[in-house]
């Protein structure tokens, strides 16, 4: 393999490819051999950066099929480059993190085999040392290390087993018996988990059931790398549909969904409500501000503005919009608190959520932590959930649309098109948002809509939305004679 097709398995702050036939026109690229050399690049670059030689680093997987074989690959390269190695088996990428943390492990450096909520034959490497997860320019370097490194292939037998996931789902449980003040805090809940077949069934079984939860109607506990139920993702419609449903018929009070590898969740209310994207961040902002009041809460760049509003008027909170990507938000809220700005949580509207009292943590199991403790509360209380965001409205219409681009440089024919929008918005007397830190995002008297490019692939994605019906009909058409003219730029989508 070069530095070129290293490089390709780049996906912003961590490694993504194709780990297994399966699908057509998909070739597997991220080979045994590619993760083995990219842990060697890891190792080289943990070593320099630690300024050490003896390091120990964690290893941990979903549930995808393919993560077993990666995984022997990756710890035969740690064990051949004098690494000691904790194999933690199926795991969580926060705990993954948190074994860098854990007293009881004290790893330098920890790898998770993931690609999160991808299809079947992907997957990925995610890395973390005491600090975080990698940067985007720190995934580069470890590449570009990785091309000069070469495959080797150590004692298998000489790495150690640990039950990573036990030591986390304590730790978990000890922050929520700790805050409602019991060994016992859910009995008399019936909580429902759907980890679609992800390695989210840990807290059903390890946290929710201990603490005297009912979790009967949980589903897709089972890990299975097919996945054959859903996608583990709390933005798919079909997923939210199916653990509504289960919360419904079993007459549970909260459903909590994860993502395949539980850095992201989402909830069910009682009533049925899903609790995601808007109101999600609603929930949990809600729940923190008695703790953090006027505090900033940083979210992505596509955030309603019913969501701004419900921050600001509701809850006296401060709403700063950045830019999309989870380390984008997290970074953003770093730097407002080392500034002096009290920033409790960065939180994208995927359902990624970090809060600064969890080490900028993206855990969507300590979001539902969060969540927990709260309707334990108000559960006691004869309350719901609901209640924290009775206020929060909804636009009419929603729409988001992926608008290819054909240039062969596709960056700078997006950024020429941002460009050029933005000049006509403002000779046609359309105000633009300010302040704005993503793409172009126009203010209409029924609505908004917001153009950016891409962070990674080839298109300018376009999020309309309005507060009547109707409304996305007459911005789209404002916003297709803003685009006149770019004949690179595919906007068939918008006629559709």
């Amino acid at each position: 393999m070069t530095e070129k097709s290293f490089l390709k398995l780049q996906n912003g702050s961590d490694v993504r490819g194709v780990a297994v036939e399966g699908v057509t026109g998909e070739s597997v690229n991220l080979t045994p051999e590619a993760v083995n050399r990219i842990a060697g690049g890891f190792v080289k670059f943990l070593s320099d950066k630690l300024g050490k030689q003896d390091l120990k680093i964690a290893v941990g997987t979903d549930s995808r099929i393919s993560a077993q074989k990666l995984s022997v690959a990756v710890c035969q390269s740690l064990i051949g480059h004098g690494v000691e190695v904790l194999n933690c088996g199926l795991a969580s990428t926060p705990a993954m993190f948190m074994s860098c943390i854990f007293d009881e492990t004290k790893a330098d450096g920890a790898i998770m085999l993931t690609a999160s909520h991808l299809p079947f034959n992907r997957n990925g490497m995610k890395f973390f040392t005491k600090d975080g997860g990698l940067e985007k320019s720190e995934i580069t370097t470890v590449l570009k290390l990785a091309a000069i490194c070469a495959e080797v292939k150590g004692d298998i037998s000489k790495e150690k087993n640990f039950a990573l996931i036990d030591l986390y789902a304590k730790h978990l449980r000890g922050k929520i018996s700790s805050a409602l003040d019991s060994e016992k805090p859910f009995a008399g809940m019936k909580i429902l988990v759907d980890a679609g077949n992800g390695a989210g069934g840990f807290f059903a079984e390890k946290i929710l059931e201990p603490l005297g939860a009912d979790i009967s109607g949980s589903q897709f506990l089972k890990p299975d790398g097919t996945f054959p139920n859903h996608i583990p993702n709390p933005e798919d419609k079909k997923a939210m549909a199916s653990i509504k449903k289960a919360v419904l018929d079993n007459r549970a009070t909260l459903g909590l969904i994860f993502d395949t590898d539980v850095d992201r969740a989402g909830a069910v209310l009682s009533d049925g409500e899903e609790v995601s994207r808007n109101a999600l961040i609603a929930l949990i902002a809600a729940i923190l501000a008695p703790d953090y009041p006027g505090s900033t809460i940083v979210t992505d760049s596509v955030t309603s503005d019913e969501l701004h509003d419900f921050l600001e008027q509701n809850l006296n909170l401060k709403h700063h919009r950045f830019k999309r990507g989870y380390k984008n938000v997290i970074n953003e809220c770093i730097r407002l608190n080392k500034s002096g700005v009290i920033s409790p949580l960065a939180i994208e509207t995927s359902g990624h959520g970090a809060l600064s009292e969890n080490y900028f943590l993206d855990d969507g199991a300590y979001l539902a932590v969060k969540i927990l403790i709260a309707a334990a509360k108000l559960h006691a209380q004869g309350k719901n959930l609901s209640e924290l965001i009775a206020d929060l409205k909804y636009p009419a219409e929603s729409y988001e649309f992926r608008l290819k681009i054909s240039a062969e440089n596709f960056k700078t024919y997006g950024e020429e098109v941002l460009k050029t929008f933005a000049a006509r918005a403002d000779s046609a007397g359309i105000k633009k948002a300010e302040p704005n830190f993503e793409g172009v995002r126009l203010i209409f008297d029924n609505g908004w809509a917001l153009l950016r490019l891409s962070l990674h692939d080839p298109n300018m994605p376009l999020n309309v939305e309005s507060r009547e019906v109707g409304g996305c009909e007459k911005i789209l058409a404002a916003v297709k004679n803003l685009l006149e003219g770019f004949d690179k730029l595919d906007m068939s989508k918008l006629d559709a």
